[in-house]
């Protein structure tokens, strides 16, 4: 199957419909009311992508989606329907198989943790994740220009409420240099702040941050990698489980190369509960949600929006959706009907079929499907039986879920938190050598404490310090492997000097490296 030009949906019209894999990342709409049969339709989609060698990414809302990385069974609820299905459709060669998945959560409890910085992340999406008015991301703005010149590395909350509380008592001073900066705008973003915290969101923030290319990875088979983000905890806190996959989003559109419509996509992206991203949101940000949707197709990334009702999705955004596959809807209210109708009126009329009719007769597991073509048409669209997934519809248990993280190609990357010393430790030291600088002048005089060193280390004094502190780690592995009788590949010097280099360069260029990627988030969020 990796060898595979397109994806079997199922059969309508007495015909196969399918994926065209040129055009999967010309995005795609998967819709219907609860109970249709949309997870399903989305696994099956999901295990299909993975056996052509493209990686994938879904947010597991529900807790069920996990069975993906489970073989389904002759003996698990609904396997007689999944098999009778599979029959009517004619596929011979249906069996049920696994698929190479990697478990994620914000939190670290289901799967590795994800974390990014808060300098990776920005003032940007940062305000709309605090609800902030636009005073006050115009403080926030200033709180991250005033770090970036000063070197204080903002990782995680820790660093960012230090950041604000220093403002808080130099506000006269920044307000000269930056504009205004009240003590009112930066106390109103602490509190916001800590609210954020209280939702659990301070795990998201720190280091050792996310690889974005650790979501584009095969297997030794030639699969691609199902990651799958542990959602059900996350779904509580909307905003920022909104807010991180747009950071996601922005974070793929920065770091992948231009590829333009290639044979199949490097990565699709499905956005379950889509709605929550549009919620209460701002025109603007809607028309520059539109725009990394239509600039991210050309780095091969295919965005799947994943919504109960087709209008949750902004006309302008739902025009960027060239593959659709719509499920049943319910016309128990104007609003219901206007859906139906508006649902309608996207697919490429089929003279033998009254689509807004049959939107309300479809059963579950059934749905109307159009997809784009080889020449970038819609197909016409058609009522289709959609094919059973071959992964486990369910669930997985406690120990499954760890012995599937026990396998991960990056099991113990990211599980544990590194906290280097960023704003945080280095105001609180700042403000201890000013002190004790003060009393020392008080006790010995001006002239006689210049003449001592600095108390607060250079950066080359820093990173040299790092750099022997990693040589002697490296010498003392190299003993301990050859007690195990095991080999190491580690030089200390060698690794010594390019922990030198390492840490100047993230001392010197990470503010400069942080404000670059927000630069470009913030262009695409103005």
């Amino acid at each position: 199957m990796g060898g595979a030009t397109e994806i079997f949906l199922g059969l309508g019209g007495g015909e196969r419909q399918s994926l065209n894999l040129s055009r999967a990342n010309r995005h795609g709409l998967i819709a219907g009311a609860t109970g249709t049969g949309k997870t399903v339709t989305l696994q099956g989609l999901a295990e299909s992508f993975s056996a052509n060698g493209v990686p994938v990414f879904v947010a597991d809302v529900k807790g069920d989606l996990a069975g993906i990385s489970m073989s389904g069974s002759p003996k698990f609820k609904h396997a007689d329907k999944l098999e009778e299905r599979a029959r009517e459709l004619g596929m011979d060669d249906y069996a049920y198989s696994d698929n190479p998945a990697i478990f994620w959560d914000l939190y670290g409890k289901q799967g590795h943790p994800i974390r990014t910085t808060i300098s990776e992340m920005g003032p940007l999406l940062l305000a709309r994740l605090m609800d902030l008015n636009d005073t006050q991301e115009g403080v926030l703005n200033i709180v991250f220009r005033y770090a970036d010149e000063q070197g204080l590395l903002l990782l995680n909350l820790d660093d960012l409420q230090s950041m604000l509380a220093h403002t808080a008592d130099n506000a006269k001073e920044l307000s000269a240099k930056y504009g205004n900066v009240s003590r009112a705008s930066v106390g109103a973003i602490q509190r916001q702040l800590l609210s954020l915290d209280s939702q659990g969101a301070g795990q998201f923030f720190g280091e050792p941050a996310l690889e974005i290319d650790d979501f584009i990875q095969c297997d030794d088979q030639g699969r691609g990698y199902i990651n799958v983000l542990a959602a059900d905890q996350l779904m509580r806190s909307p905003k920022l489980y909104a807010t991180f996959l747009l950071w996601l989003l922005a974070e793929l559109f920065e770091s992948l190369p231009e590829v333009g419509d290639p044979e199949k996509p490097k990565l699709v992206f499905f956005f379950d509960e889509a709605h929550l991203l549009f919620d209460d949101a701002p025109k603007a940000l809607e028309d520059k949600i539109e725009q990394v949707v239509r600039l991210i197709r050309s780095k091969g990334v295919g965005v799947y929006f994943v919504t109960q009702n087709p209008i949750d999705i902004p006309e302008e955004v739902a025009g960027q959706l060239g593959n659709r596959v719509q499920h049943a809807l319910r016309a128990f209210t104007p609003k219901d009907k206007r859906a139906i109708k508006a649902a309608a009126d996207t697919f490429r009329i089929n003279p033998e079929l009254d689509v807004e009719e049959a939107i309300t007769e479809l059963r579950t597991g059934e749905a109307l499907v159009s997809t784009l073509l080889e020449d970038g048409a819609p197909s016409i669209v058609q009522r289709t039986l959609i094919k059973p997934p071959r992964s486990r519809l369910g669930s997985v248990t406690v120990k499954e879920r760890a012995i599937i993280g026990s396998i991960s190609p990056f099991d113990g990357k990211y599980d544990e938190e590194i906290d280097r010393k960023s704003a945080e430790e280095m105001l609180l030291q700042k403000a201890t050598d000013a002190a004790a600088t003060a009393k020392e002048v008080e006790e010995k005089g001006e002239e006689e404490v210049r003449k001592r060193p600095r108390k607060t280390k250079s950066i080359w004094e820093k990173a040299f310090s790092r750099g022997a502190k990693v040589a002697a780690g490296s010498a003392a592995a190299m003993a301990a492997s050859a007690m195990l009788g095991k080999k190491s590949r580690a030089n200390p010097m060698q690794s010594g000097v390019t922990s030198v280099v390492g840490s100047i360069a993230t001392d010197l260029a990470g503010p400069v490296a942080g404000r670059f990627v927000r630069n470009l988030i913030g262009g695409l969020m103005r």
